[in-house]
């Protein structure tokens, strides 16, 4: 190598280090939000590690091919010790400052999303439901009254002639009855269970 490509090897390699610093201080920033998984913190360890590796070792190709020598690695691992010491504690409060930052416009873009499109949609189809359910209600009474109003008269006729009925017909008429009354008390429990729906 020239002595040029060494200059510029060591300064990229300098800079990668200083990278690396800053590169590892955000992933272990964000580490407690998955420590408690073991698959996925070795998963993402791995991962990180290897992409890490990739990016230095593409920069030092693209700077001298690819040739390793021992002072690549001291220039890496000099960049890093200049951020452990000079550039680590400013960079934390930069970082905290953008998470601060970007949690608040994520908490402002929640909160319009809910105000402006989920709210209002779900008490439209809440309401929607309300009315609809009103509906049937009110029809269902309304029909049963108006069945009452026109089976009345029909009652009592139909009493009068009961009681001159013969017994073998009387029992059919008692199993009619029976079911008449089943269905009459699952109506009910029908039109108490929408009514209970809309409230």
């Amino acid at each position: 190598m020239t002595l040029s490509v060494q200059f510029l090897t060591l300064i990229a390699m300098v800079s990668s280090g200083f990278y690396l610093g800053i590169i590892q201080e955000t992933f272990r920033r964000f580490t407690p939000y998955w420590k408690n998984n073991i698959f996925l913190t070795y998963f993402l360890e791995i991962s990180f590690w290897i992409t890490q590796t990739a990016i230095i070792f593409y920069v030092l190709y693209r700077v001298n091919a690819g040739e390793l020598r021992l002072y690549i690695f001291l220039a890496c691992l000099l960049g890093f010790s200049i951020y452990q010491v000079f550039a680590k504690a400013i960079y934390r409060r930069i970082l905290e400052r953008f998470i601060t930052i970007l949690a608040a416009i994520y908490r402002f873009f929640r909160s319009l999303i809910n105000g402006v499109i989920i709210t209002p949609i779900t008490w439209t189809i809440g309401l929607v439901i309300r009315l609809v359910l009103s509906l049937i209600t009110l029809l269902i009474t309304i029909v049963f009254s108006v069945l009452k109003g026109l089976f009345t008269p029909v009652k009592w006729i139909g009493k009068g002639i009961y009681h001159v009925l013969p017994n073998n017909l009387k029992k059919i008429l008692h199993k009619i009855a029976g079911f008449y009354s089943t269905m009459k008390n699952i109506c009910y429990k029908c039109v108490k269970y929408l009514k209970f729906k809309r409230r």
